[in-house]
């Protein structure tokens, strides 16, 4: 199957200049969504992956359903104050400003084999900085999995110690 003709694409969108990758109409289509999900799980059934980690919000879409395949558990990323049990943050920067993740403290037993599953790769700040999350409370990051990745924005560059698997590319 083709996935990338699965893929909306909206120009202008959040604003002028932006092309936007709409997943909502792959994963509408029940045959698309489970493809791209079985392409992920098959490149990571060898890994030995013992965890899932998901950035919010569309890493959830991905990450669960990829972990839920393998018969793994989930850990969820998410943005300051979303999760209700001891964290751990990590601030990164943005072309404009900063941004911070955080997980729960508890989530990752040290040396459990983890993959970062998410919708898009662009510039790797927030892969990147969910490995470094992953990473301080003692996981191995094994792999990282996108749907779709904007070869020009170079993301891949930022991630080039891990395994980086992508299913759909476009130059912009």
């Amino acid at each position: 199957m083709e996935l990338k003709s699965k893929i909306r694409v909206i120009e202008d969108f959040p604003e002028k200049g932006i092309s936007f990758k709409d997943i909502t109409t792959l994963i509408n289509d029940g045959k698309a969504f489970s493809e791209a999900v079985n392409l992920i799980v098959e490149d990571l059934k060898y890994r030995e992956v013992e965890y899932i980690a998901g950035p919010e919000a569309r890493g959830f879409l991905f990450g669960a359903t990829v972990a839920y395949a393998l018969g793994i558990g989930f850990i969820p990323v998410r943005k300051p104050g979303k999760l209700p049990a001891e964290t751990i943050s990590y601030e990164y920067e943005l072309e404009y400003g900063t941004n911070t993740l955080e997980i729960h403290k508890d989530s990752i037993e040290k040396g459990k084999k983890v993959a970062i599953v998410d919708d898009l790769l662009a510039t790797g700040g927030t892969i990147l900085s969910t490995a470094k999350l992953i990473e301080s409370i003692g996981g191995e990051v094994v792999a990282m999995e996108f749907l779709i990745e904007l070869e020009s924005l170079k993301g891949r560059e930022k991630l080039n110690k891990y395994h980086v698997n992508s299913l759909i590319k476009y130059e912009k």
